[in-house]
């Protein structure tokens, strides 16, 4: 089963979140390296979504990520997900 971590924006600005961006990616780097995220991206509202290979991966990260962490996170819920991708 995976998990889904998605974030929903706090309202800070493009430039707020370009000036943490370089953090965030150091770690989703180190998850990406591990194997452990299959997904990550924004959605059009600036809030977040990631799809991680287990719950305990997805809660590591959200434990750590600057974005939660910095505020650019206002709030997060992982979700268990019994995903049927084709890919």
């Amino acid at each position: 089963m995976k998990a889904v971590v998605i974030g929903e924006s706090s309202g800070a600005s493009m430039e707020q979140i370009m000036a943490v961006y370089p953090r965030h990616k150091a770690v989703v780097d180190q998850f990406v390296a591990r194997g452990d995220v299959i997904g990550i991206g924004p959605f059009a509202d600036l809030g977040n979504m990631a799809i991680f290979r287990t719950r305990e991966a997805a809660e590591a990260f959200a434990r750590i990520d600057p974005f939660a962490l910095e505020g650019l996170v206002k709030s997060y819920v992982i979700r268990d997900w019994n995903d049927s991708m084709l890919v």
